[in-house]
């Protein structure tokens, strides 16, 4: 058995691993919920896992390494996701059946009823630990109203589709970032965001019983609701400020804040967040400039990750911000 450490983030982050049964058993006890394990093909584990235990979600990267069968019993104050990411396997829950196959279809588990997920050998898999509360106070924030019994999600979904891959790759950019030493598990307002946009993809992928509110256009948001939403942005634009945010605040549904803000400014409300952001660290370099390192300015306002920063403001502005300060500096 080996356990490795590798420095701090949001919770310890260990690399687990074992080839006894019973020790794999207790670190995904540990880690998601009790539960039976057994092993169908006579073959000594290879189990390994690495997790990451976000504000909202956590994240695992787990193999066996055998043919192995989990027994899983209610979860219910957690949803349960599986990407599967090289191999396949086989799961049931309440008279519902599924197969996943490598970054072609994954599985999300209701909270409220057991089940099973048999693995093959080979199978990788992002398992994906959802509290309750959590989830459905986003999805309440999307759709403009109380989400009052546990969301309906389809067992099985297509990962191969745009909204799968999307969905894989925000995984995937969540799992990474938080594993960089001094990265976004030390920066709140970033590690937010891309939790939201990781619950926020969940739920325009997965088909699910709200999945007509979220994906029927409805009518635009009025000039009023677009309006509190820029004030939001403006009075606050270092906060987190998710689509979902952004909706419950404007009191309207989140394709309604969409739509609306294409008609009154043009752009989404996000890309309207990033300008804002962007004008903001603009003129904090020509009132400072040399003064604070751009690096520090452009992580106050919300931006990490720093080459696609200088890529958007060059964008909005014609030229890199190391220019901008070099331009203030030769006329000072």
């Amino acid at each position: 058995m080996m356990r490795e450490d590798s420095g701090p983030e949001v919770t310890p982050r260990p690399l687990l691993s074992t080839h006894d049964l019973e020790e794999a058993q207790h670190y995904i006890t540990d880690v998601y919920i009790p539960h039976d394990l057994q092993t169908r093909d006579g073959r000594t584990l290879d189990f390994k896992l690495r997790y990451l235990r976000s504000e909202r979600l956590t994240v695992g990267h787990l193999v066996y390494g055998a043919d192995a069968e989990l027994l899983v019993p209610p979860m219910l104050d957690c949803y349960h996701m599986n990407l599967t990411l090289s191999g396949q396997t086989m799961v049931a829950q309440k008279g519902r059946r599924a197969a996943t196959q490598a970054r072609q279809r994954g599985v999300l588990f209701q909270p409220d009823d057991p089940f099973t997920v048999r693995w093959s050998p080979e199978a990788t898999q992002y398992a994906v630990k959802l509290p309750r509360r959590p989830l459905e106070a986003h999805l309440s924030k999307l759709i403009n109203r109380p989400v009052e019994r546990p969301i309906g999600f389809d067992l099985g979904f297509d990962l191969a589709s745009p909204g799968g891959q999307s969905l894989l790759s925000a995984v995937n950019y969540l799992r990474v970032e938080l594993s960089r030493p001094g990265g976004i598990s030390e920066m709140p307002l970033a590690r937010d965001h891309l939790e939201s946009l990781v619950l926020t993809q969940l739920l325009l992928t997965i088909p699910n019983t709200f999945t007509d509110l979220l994906s029927t256009p409805g009518q635009p948001a009025q000039r009023g609701n677009v309006r509190r939403a820029i004030d939001m942005i403006e009075t606050n634009p270092q906060a987190e400020l998710s689509l979902a945010d952004l909706a419950a605040a404007a009191g309207v549904t989140g394709r309604q804040l969409q739509r609306g803000f294409k008609e009154a400014v043009g752009m989404s409300p996000m890309a309207y967040v990033r300008a804002v952001r962007l004008d903001r660290v603009h003129a904090e370099l020509l009132e400072g400039a040399g003064t604070v390192p751009v690096t520090d300015v452009a992580m106050r306002w919300g931006f990490f990750h720093l080459s696609r920063f200088a890529q958007q403001y060059r964008e909005r502005f014609g030229h890199l911000p190391s220019e901008t300060v070099r331009r203030v500096l030769r006329h000072s």
